[in-house]
């Protein structure tokens, strides 16, 4: 199983240059604890503070290796070409190859202030995944759909093939990730009985398209703790956590998260994608290291 993160891009904080340099911070942090990919997310017309991806993640691609990298994009709230081109030049400064995660989106009030419709949203993300696709690939690419452009193009091309996860929980989104990406990223919120029916689903359809998926990911939120003392606190401390259920989250130490990480694979899954539930600096970085050891506890399963 391999080990990614995506760093939490939302802060509140007065010192928007403290949050920004945290951000940097923990990408050093995961190049040291080993991680096999970074990744950011994606959220429009905040409240507070978030840092958003394209730009935060070409600083943190300075702190970066040669592993996998990328950014989650809410396909129906950008413009395609744009998309295209802010990809091609991240991923000419990656070093190594370049991940998409791509899914709908949710909040109404990120569509309206986007000027874009929650209502279309489904054949928005596909028309915008196809034209991103040959885009990317060099092609000169016009749209007469809900995107309207001509004769587009994009350069620079990325240097190698970049890949495609989709987002999905529901049975029809996880039915058009085995169709249309190459790649399957879980909800951070699914209970494990949860994840175990969705890959099984996911699975199931990818044989029906006739795909093999090149990641099968799941998103926990996580915290590795140094002894089961300071687990309990984390865990009393985040009750009502994102309203999730207690039992999606993985709170304990080396052992325990490492354990958690083998159950994920033992269902199916290649990959988890952890994001911390704490945002103490201090704690982030601690729980951090000690992913290193939880890493190479599950590297072979």
């Amino acid at each position: 199983m391999r080990v990614g993160i995506s760093l939490t891009s939302s802060r509140r904080t007065d010192d928007v240059r403290a949050g920004a340099r945290w951000m940097v911070e923990r990408a050093a942090a995961a190049r040291e604890a080993g991680l096999d990919s970074l990744f950011v997310g994606d959220h429009h017309a905040t409240p507070i503070p978030y840092y958003q991806n394209v730009p935060i993640t070409g600083r943190m691609l300075a702190e970066w290796g040669d592993a996998p990298a990328g950014c989650l994009f809410l396909l129906p709230l950008w413009n395609p070409v744009l998309l295209a081109e802010q990809v091609g030049t991240l991923a000419s400064i990656a070093q190594g190859r370049f991940i998409i995660q791509c899914s709908l989106g949710d909040d109404e009030r990120q569509f309206r202030a986007m000027g874009a419709s929650r209502r279309t949203r489904v054949r928005a993300f596909e028309e915008a995944l196809d034209a991103i696709r040959r885009l990317l690939s060099g092609e000169t690419v016009s749209s007469e759909g809900l995107f309207t452009f001509h004769d587009a193009r994009v350069n620079p091309i990325p240097p190698e093939p970049v890949e495609f996860w989709t987002g999905a929980v529901a049975d029809k989104a996880l039915d058009r990730a085995a169709r249309l990406t190459e790649g399957w990223l879980g909800s951070p919120g699914l209970t494990p009985d949860q994840a175990a029916q969705a890959v099984a689903y996911y699975q199931e359809r990818c044989t029906v398209h006739g795909r093999e998926p090149t990641a099968v990911a799941v998103r926990r939120d996580i915290f590795v703790a140094g002894s089961e003392e300071e687990a309990q606190h984390i865990r009393e401390a985040s009750r009502g956590y994102r309203g999730f259920d207690p039992s999606a989250l993985v709170c304990g130490t080396i052992e325990s998260v490492a354990q958690s990480f083998r159950a994920l694979a033992d269902m199916g899954y290649t990959d988890v994608i952890v994001r911390h539930m704490v945002d103490d600096q201090d704690l982030v970085l601690a729980s951090m290291a000690r992913l290193k050891e939880v890493r190479a506890l599950v590297r072979d399963a």
